[in-house]
């Protein structure tokens, strides 16, 4: 799974207030011109955002690797016909635009979520919401960050320890009962773990957070955000 992981690239250098609002237009620019065309000149504005943050295309693809056959599916389920021909291009055509649509977005999401701190979206995330609830959206989004990626690692090593014990040979039931019981075994574990911790450490609805601040080099990527939006609404 994609994390955060330190640099100095462009993307890295940018405040998270503009990675947010190029994510948010280019999300409303797929989302309303899902033609060949369109998504051509998104696929451009996606392999800029990986580009800026250095992340190969090909590694973030495996890190969405479970997202994928669901992609794929969808198209092919919606063009199959319970008689000849059997299957209908022209029935999967738009489900398959609409699903690399949603693979184009998870992309710059990964890019961004690869480049920014889970403190400096905190921060973004407060500032954009004032307020008490800015503060528990806020926390929200830092602990889905951390627990997320820790609960991913669970799942790895109980499925590592499941192989070493020959559960590989296990029938494909029995495989995926063990491991959604030792991982749910865990993530109950890591939540009573992360409760106790926050009441140990008086959890604060105002933490301190880094200062943001919008530099030269975030003012032509926010112009490339309003050119999306702008797109979006033409």
């Amino acid at each position: 799974m994609t994390t955060y992981a330190p640099g100095g690239t462009l993307a890295h250098r940018l405040d998270p207030r503009t990675k947010l609002a190029v994510q948010a237009g280019f999300a409303a620019a797929a989302v309303a011109h899902t033609t060949p065309r369109g998504l051509a000149i998104c696929t451009a504005v996606a392999a800029v955002a990986l580009g800026a943050a250095r992340l190969s295309p090909l590694s973030a693809l495996s890190d969405l690797r479970a997202l994928l056959p669901f992609l794929v599916l969808a198209p092919l389920v919606q063009g199959l016909a319970l008689g000849p021909p059997w299957f209908v291009p022209s029935d999967a055509y738009a489900p398959a635009l609409a699903s690399y649509r949603v693979l184009l977005v998870v992309l710059v999401s990964a890019a961004y979520v690869r480049t920014t701190p889970v403190r400096e979206s905190q921060a973004a995330v407060q500032w954009l919401v004032p307020g008490k609830p800015g503060r528990v959206l806020a926390l929200g989004v830092g602990l889905v960050f951390r627990h997320v990626a820790v609960l991913r690692g669970d799942l790895r090593r109980s499925r590592r320890a499941m192989d070493a014990r020959l559960g590989g040979e296990r029938p494909l039931a029995d495989r995926i009962r063990l491991l959604a019981t030792a991982g749910l075994a865990r993530s109950l574990g890591r939540t009573d773990a992360l409760s106790l911790a926050m009441r140990a450490r008086c959890l604060s609805w105002n933490p301190t957070l880094p200062p943001l601040s919008l530099g030269p080099r975030d003012a032509p990527v926010l112009a490339l955000a309003c050119g999306l939006f702008t797109w979006a609404i033409v």
